[in-house]
């Protein structure tokens, strides 16, 4: 590893490791997440955010609006 960590000018052989082992990983040798599987993951936990953004402002204008047929208004 140390070989092949300096020849590829890889600071670390601990980062040639990782790499390896994700390589692994990704190829289904070893058991763990996937690179494909970490993307979707992320992808779904920012989509989410987002729908709880907006969920939340959903909620504000609904409260904003029902308050305003609860006001009695005058005709002129």
């Amino acid at each position: 590893m140390k070989a092949v960590a300096q020849k590829l000018g890889i600071g670390s052989t601990e980062t040639l490791r990782k790499w390896v082992r994700q390589d692994q990983i990704d190829s289904g040798q070893r058991p763990g997440t996937s690179t494909e599987e970490s993307a979707q993951v992320k992808a779904m936990k920012k989509e989410i955010a987002e729908l709880k953004r907006a969920n939340e402002i959903l909620k504000a204008a609904a409260s904003f609006f029902a308050a305003e047929l609860d006001r009695p208004h005058l005709r002129s």
